[in-house]
């Protein structure tokens, strides 16, 4: 379904990054996932592309920070998710 590259930060056990990536997939939405569990780099780029940002998940569809599992599920009850995906 998805044009748009959709990128989530995550960590191990996450109740709310699960949340997220099960609303994803069940869109048939393609993306990639950074675990910063332990920190790193993917965390340092998280932290660059949402100056910030200390709770995960972040979602990022294309350019646009989404923010997290509770802004993700508002976008689709507010009918604005799949026209973001789109591109």
């Amino acid at each position: 379904m998805s044009t748009s590259k959709v990128d989530i930060y995550t960590k191990f056990g996450c109740g709310y990054c699960f949340r997220a990536k099960r609303l994803l997939g069940q869109k048939n939405v393609d993306y990639t996932e950074h675990d910063i569990t332990l920190g790193g780099p993917g965390r340092d780029e998280m932290l660059k592309r949402a100056p910030g940002a200390r709770t995960v998940p972040q979602i990022f569809i294309g350019d646009t920070h989404v923010g997290g599992s509770d802004e993700l599920h508002a976008l689709e009850r507010e009918g604005k998710l799949d026209a973001l995906l789109g591109g």
